[in-house]
């Protein structure tokens, strides 16, 4: 019976004399008790020889094989035997000093020590002895080691001798311990996983050196997720490979493997690949199996994972599959040196694990079917749990980019930048949202919100605020308003429905901006100059609660001024509280703006990066949404506004007004275009008007023309009929216009076009 020593966590100990492999894996000695069967004729010549200590050492010698016999069913997986020692060495008995250690999973490991020193003071005793013989495994084993010490303590102690028995019963159990603790600790092991790279990787390391010299593990490819039915054939790709690198015997054929020795010459007579003259790796040094293995419905392979139980290698059903497994190529081991592991998730195979053995290490037994079978287990319902988290964790991050918006608006008069960070990577769906929404009359109205969680839940109810926001901002509501039918949202949607937001909308024309709040950090006003502010804001409820007013604030936008708004997230931790965390927001920001010279605003970019830079190691325990605005402002100068009476005559005045103001900028080059489009739309506002028309014209990068009334009907572009007197209007702004738009007011509405400027498009 197979023994397995405990650790998984990398090499394992070696006592003195045992060894190291080229990986650096310890090679265990040979058993205590084998040692004494081996050499047992060579010390009873030994003592015979020696005048007048025949009796002592004979019970000394007795002694001896008794220990070792306990300390050899302790040792480790047999590891490649140990020569024997030349004739005539000699060596004192000397005590057993086994070598403890522990993993980190509390599995206790037992080394060779004992075995190695009671092997050595049974042949040390001199004469000449008789070669090694093969070396059993399992019980067969046990029992020979037992017989052998019971001959030895006969043969020296005069006919008193051991109770075989017991010592083969307490082996046996020992080792059943070992081959537990084993599985327990690899189990835990693969279990540590959260990942898909992370569950085979940690099958690997638990299985070598301890239970195989290499394992390959095959998986599906794709994975099924859940109840997905694969569509097409069932292929499997090599995952990882894992081995021990070439012992020193095989050396020289590892070489002349690599010189292009043909792998089919080393094929017996048979056809068997004789797999004690080859070594595990390929000339590269890895494991010479195939990348892709498709499998054939009715075949050999397709049969052995569907019966899902592991094989030996050297079964009938094993020897067909896996030359379709690994391919043609690869060596493939005699007797029962490899295991084919179906691995089978919860509702279907997703993979399959070979196990391979060097021929210098015992052969796989009966057991170790078993102990493969609890790891496949293991391994495929972790890899099904790591494919359902991968799939949730995409969609929890599809929704949250959903979500936000994908890339900022680019008003007229203010320039725009934001961030967004998640709690940890593994919560990559939260509340925190921003908005910047264009309004009519080149506005925009600049939005950041937190919902309270961390759970889809809390996106879901983020994504229709955040919705119901916009709708309301198309409107064009005042910010208190926006946020009291958001209230009223937060509290259809249930009574735990809570959220902080803040609202401000900037006019670039009048350099101003109206900002109201809802429970919601306040925002940092970075000047020109380099002084950073917090702005006097109402605090206002949170959202959700019901029955409360929001007050809104006018505040000044001066041109090069910037305005942060953030979620509390960047201020608040279990290190510091919120308003601590402002004012070192706010330090922060005349600091950087100092660097950059007073004379001009940090790059927006690069001041968002600079704000997130201040957190520290334990400063991230909620979301972060920040939005900076720059703002450029609309110098009066470019500016012409008119009140039109809905008369006849309002479209010619809207025309000549129109043309002083395009001479004034020097862009006749625009006039005859102007003139039309402002004459079509002026018309059909006067049309159904009760109030005066505005007729507002803007130069900035465009110049854009904005005409309001009083009436709340949009205009629709249509295609007019040939006997049709009107409705081409519209048509004439959509082919001219660069672009054009129509936006319902709280009193009317307006409509919009831009001209490029000349020269724009050499410009850009």
């Amino acid at each position: 019976m197979t023994e397995y020593p405990t650790s998984q966590e990398g090499p394992q100990p070696v006592a003195s004399g045992g060894g190291t492999d080229e990986a650096g894996h310890g090679k265990a000695p040979i058993a205590a008790a084998e040692a004494v069967r081996t050499h047992a004729p060579s010390a009873g010549a030994g003592h015979a020889a020696e005048p007048g200590g025949g009796a002592a050492a004979a019970a000394s010698d007795a002694r001896s094989a008794r220990s070792a016999a306990g300390a050899g069913g302790a040792a480790g997986l047999p590891r490649p035997r140990r020569k024997a020692p030349a004739p005539g060495e000699s060596g004192g008995p000397a005590a057993p000093d086994p070598v403890q250690g522990q993993d980190q999973d509390g599995v206790r490991l037992r080394d060779g020590a004992a075995a190695r020193n009671a092997a050595g003071a049974t042949a040390g005793h001199g004469g000449p002895s008789e070669p090694p013989r093969p070396r059993g495994d399992g019980p067969a084993a046990a029992a020979g080691a037992d017989e052998t010490s019971g001959q030895n303590s006969g043969h020296h102690g005069g006919g008193s001798g051991i109770p075989v028995g017991g010592t083969g019963e307490a082996t046996a159990a020992r080792r059943e311990g070992d081959r537990l603790r084993f599985v327990g600790a690899a189990t835990r092991r693969i279990a540590r996983g959260i990942d898909l790279d992370e569950i085979v990787l940690g099958l690997c390391r638990a299985t070598v050196p301890t239970f195989s010299d290499a394992i390959l593990v095959y998986l599906r490819d794709p994975l099924p997720v859940g109840d997905e039915r694969p569509v097409g054939p069932v292929v499997l790709r090599l995952r990882r490979t894992d081995r021990l690198r070439p012992i020193d015997d095989l050396t020289d054929i590892s070489s002349t493997i690599g010189a292009g020795m043909d792998l089919a010459g080393a094929a017996g007579a048979t056809g068997e690949l004789d797999f004690s003259q080859l070594p595990l790796v390929g000339p590269q040094g890895d494991l010479p199996a195939a990348e892709l293995c498709e499998i054939r419905p009715g075949g050999a392979l397709a049969e052995v994972l569907r019966g899902v139980r592991p094989v030996f290698g050297s079964s009938a059903a094993a020897r067909a599959a896996l030359p379709e497994l690994l391919g043609v190529d690869h060596p493939l081991p005699r007797g029962n040196r490899a295991v084919l592991a179906p691995l089978r998730g919860r509702r279907r195979v997703i993979g399959a694990a070979v196990f391979l053995r060097s021929p210098e290490r015992p052969a796989f037994e009966q057991n170790d079917l078993l102990v493969a079978a609890q790891l496949a287990t293991h391994t495929a319902l972790g890899i099904d749990k790591a494919v359902l988290y991968g799939r949730e964790a995409y969609i929890a991050d599809e929704l949250q980019r959903t979500m936000l918006p994908d890339s900022l608006p680019q008003p007229t008069g203010v320039r725009l930048a934001s961030r967004y960070l998640p709690a940890a990577e593994t919560a990559r769906v939260g509340g925190d949202w921003y908005d910047a929404i264009p309004l009519p009359g080149s506005r925009v109205a600049l939005v950041v919100g937190d919902v309270m969680g961390h759970s889809m839940t809390s996106a879901a109810i983020m994504g229709q605020l955040r919705t119901t926001a916009q709708t309301l901002a198309q409107l064009d509501l005042p910010p208190a308003e926006v946020l009291h039918h958001l209230d009223e949202q937060a509290q259809r949607l249930g009574s735990d429905r809570m959220a902080t937001c803040l609202y401000a909308v900037y006019d670039p024309v009048a350099h101003r901006i109206t900002i109201a709040n809802a429970g919601h950090p306040p925002p940092v006003l970075l000047h020109l100059g380099g002084r950073a502010e917090v702005l006097r804001v109402p605090p206002g409820a949170p959202i959700g609660v019901g029955g409360v007013d929001f007050e809104a604030v006018e505040l000044d936008a001066p041109a090069g001024a910037t305005l942060l708004l953030y979620t509390d997230g960047l201020v608040e931790s279990r290190l510091r509280d919120v308003w601590t965390g402002i004012e070192q927001l706010r330090e922060r920001l005349a600091t950087t703006a100092q660097l950059t010279g007073l004379d001009h605003p940090p790059p927006l970019e690069a001041l968002c990066d600079d704000v997130l830079d201040m957190l520290g190691p334990g400063d991230r325990d909620d979301d972060i949404a920040l939005l900076a605005a720059r703002f450029d402002g609309i110098a009066p100068s470019d500016v012409a506004y008119w009140f039109l009476d809905p008369e006849e005559t309002a479209p010619g005045r809207a025309r000549r007004f129109a043309r002083r103001a395009l001479t004034r900028w020097g862009l006749e080059e625009l006039s005859d275009s102007l003139e039309l489009l402002v004459s079509e739309v002026v018309t059909n506002a006067v049309r159904y008007a009760e109030r005066p028309v505005t007729l507002r014209l803007l130069r900035t990068d465009v110049l854009r023309c904005e005409v309001g009334d009083d009436s709340p009907q949009l205009p629709r572009q249509r295609r007019a009929r040939d006997t049709d007197e009107g409705g081409r209007g519209l048509f004439l702004v959509n082919r001219m216009a660069r672009r054009w738009g129509a936006t319902r007011l709280s009193s009317g509405k307006v409509v919009w076009f831009e001209l490029p400027l000349p020269g724009a498009q050499e410009r850009r």
